[in-house]
């Protein structure tokens, strides 16, 4: 049982205690027609809100045993007495079954209708990444048949193929990465290294399009407990990103820079931006309007950034580019002892 279903007990039992504690105590020497008996309807709808009707029954058994001593006080003497305490206990009974038995159906309804949507996403998926496969595997059919039969040149054909299967282990590897749990490996490392491995990475792709890629990184270095892994194919997926939404002349800026209570890594481009759906669905898995695209990119950055408890923010507009900052948390105090410590050694 969660600790929140063990809170909304004790506040059941103890509104219920105090109630009748009232009734006793409190309002025994008044008129009968201003007791409290109507706030035990409070208990009973929290059991049945909060429990559907298996808690609606036993909050309303546990209320009615509570009850029960008011039959036998002064007040219960007379017909009218009685009868009135007779027809609370029947119709805080009808309103329990009622209550818990519409909240039982809201919550099968949710379910189904969670299930329904857990099929479509399902649906959708598996429709996307057959989409994405069929054209690597049909441009590896073509060029098999091409070789079979003897037409064209067999270097040609055989490089087809091996591009395509190339764009294949590419889907299958991202779908794998997003759909299972990373084994993430953290170390101390040096982040600015990491972000200049990851630029000479992507410097080539750059290159072919006339691309610049300029970085600004501090020269010191800043050691962080991270999964380098990780974090670098997060940034080339980022720093690709702005590759291709620019054009020949145009920078793609790098900058590292520590904050005060996080490191912030900025990629920016003056490429051709975002429309507003883009941005707003940009971390929705296999959503994508680039051509050949698996959609799966951004979400595995933000799955990467957020495995190290960090933030992700994207700024984007028509025509005027693209801009996203990670925000990894960075201990500076933490930092400067371990370099005051190493000072002291030497």
């Amino acid at each position: 049982m969660t600790n929140k279903k063990i809170y909304y007990i004790i506040v059941i039992i103890a509104l219920t205690l105090l109630i009748s504690f009232l009734h006793f105590s409190v309002l025994k020497n008044l008129s009968p027609h201003i007791i409290l008996e109507e706030l035990y309807y409070i208990p009973i709808l929290l059991g049945a809100i909060h429990f559907g009707l298996r808690g609606a029954i036993f909050t309303y058994t546990f209320v009615s045993l509570s009850y029960i001593p008011f039959f036998f006080g002064l007040w219960t003497l007379t017909p009218l007495g009685v009868a009135n305490r007779f027809l609370h206990l029947l119709f805080s009974g009808i309103i329990a079954l009622f209550a818990g038995l519409l909240v039982d159906r809201v919550r099968r309804q949710q379910r189904e209708l969670e299930k329904d949507r857990h099929l479509s996403r399902i649906g959708q998926v598996a429709a996307t990444i057959v989409h994405d496969l069929k054209n690597p595997l049909i441009a590896i059919k073509w060029g098999a048949q091409r070789i079979l039969k003897g037409k064209g040149n067999i270097q040609t054909n055989a490089q087809s193929i091996s591009e395509s299967a190339e764009a294949m282990q590419k889907i299958v590897h991202d779908v794998l990465a997003f759909s299972k749990p990373s084994r993430l490996e953290f170390k101390e490392t040096d982040i600015g290294n990491i972000v200049k491995q990851t630029a000479n990475l992507c410097k080539t792709k750059a290159e072919e399009k006339g691309i610049i890629l300029s970085m600004n990184i501090p020269e010191n270095s800043i050691t962080m407990n991270v999964a380098g892994l990780q974090i670098q194919r997060a940034l080339v997926n980022l720093i690709n990103n702005a590759i291709e939404a620019s054009v020949k002349g145009q920078s793609v800026y790098i900058n590292l820079n520590i904050k005060k209570n996080h490191l912030q890594i900025r990629i920016k481009d003056n490429g051709s931006g975002m429309d507003e759906e883009t941005i707003e669905n940009i971390f929705v898995p296999f959503y994508s309007k680039k051509s050949g695209g698996t959609g799966l990119g951004m979400p595995i950055v933000k799955k990467i950034i957020g495995e190290h408890k960090g933030n992700i923010l994207v700024k984007s507009k028509r025509e005027a580019g693209t801009e996203v900052n990670i925000e990894l948390p960075y201990n500076l105090r933490g930092h400067d002892e371990e370099h005051d410590d190493g000072e002291k050694k030497r």
